[in-house]
């Protein structure tokens, strides 16, 4: 009996080795979308999970034609990748990546730090490449992302998000909506029962919510405070 509890005992540290092994290489590949444990991230460096790089060829490739078209105005050496983590509702750890414009990154990597660390929830963050850059997808997954270079919805004006200076939060839950002549419209359309802000509800973001209350700090403007419009998803701030 006591033989099979010592074998029962080693199984299970070397499935925990193994689990361990598993979470420091999608640390190391930085595997965004994936979970890791607490543990992988004290040893790994919590600092070294939320940094900043330049765009490289392989992750160029991996954008172009989808976020950064051709003709993109941006160039690619004034954009930056980042490396975050924040947690979902569980309380989980993801590894996330947004790519922004560099006069951002420092803000965002500050901001990103204090809602992992108070807890946060943010659904998901990858980027908006593994939706074809399209924001529909992106924004039914729940996926929190920053640069596409695109035009504002129905016009011929470039987005904040073509520069990356804007980022877009829990987007299903904190959708745009706009009321013209007694018809309102919501983007994502299955964001509809989130239209009202009165009612509560997981991933809602408010004025007095911890992440409003860091971006604004760091200088953004939300489109929770727009008048014409709410698009209570959406920070940006101006060059």
């Amino acid at each position: 009996m006591k033989r099979l509890a010592a074998f029962v005992l080693l199984l299970a540290g070397i499935g925990s080795a193994y689990a361990g092994d598993g979470d420091a290489e999608r640390l190391r590949a930085w595997r965004a979308g994936e979970k890791v444990s607490e543990e992988a991230v004290a040893e790994y460096g919590i600092d070294r999970c939320f940094a900043s790089s330049e765009i490289g060829d392989a992750l160029s490739a991996r954008m172009y034609g989808k976020s950064y078209k051709p003709d993109c105005t941006v160039p690619r050496s004034e954009l930056r990748y980042l490396r975050v983590l924040h947690r979902n509702l569980a309380g989980e750890t993801l590894l996330g990546e947004l790519v922004c414009n560099e006069a951002i990154c420092g803000d965002l990597l500050d901001i990103f730090r204090v809602l992992y660390d108070t807890s946060y929830p943010i659904e998901r963050m990858v980027l908006i490449d593994e939706y074809d850059a399209q924001d529909g997808p992106s924004m039914r997954g729940n996926n929190s992302s920053a640069f596409n270079f695109r035009f504002v919805a129905g016009t011929g004006v470039l987005s904040s998000h073509s520069q990356g200076m804007a980022v877009d939060i829990n987007p299903l839950y904190n959708p745009y909506v706009k009321t013209n002549g007694g018809r309102t419209v919501v983007d994502p359309a299955e964001a509809a029962p989130y239209a009202d802000r009165t009612r509560d509800f997981p991933y809602k973001i408010a004025e007095d919510d911890p992440c409003c209350r860091e971006f604004l700090r760091h200088g953004f403007t939300w489109g929770g405070h727009w008048k014409s419009l709410k698009d209570y998803q959406h920070f940006e701030k101006k060059q």
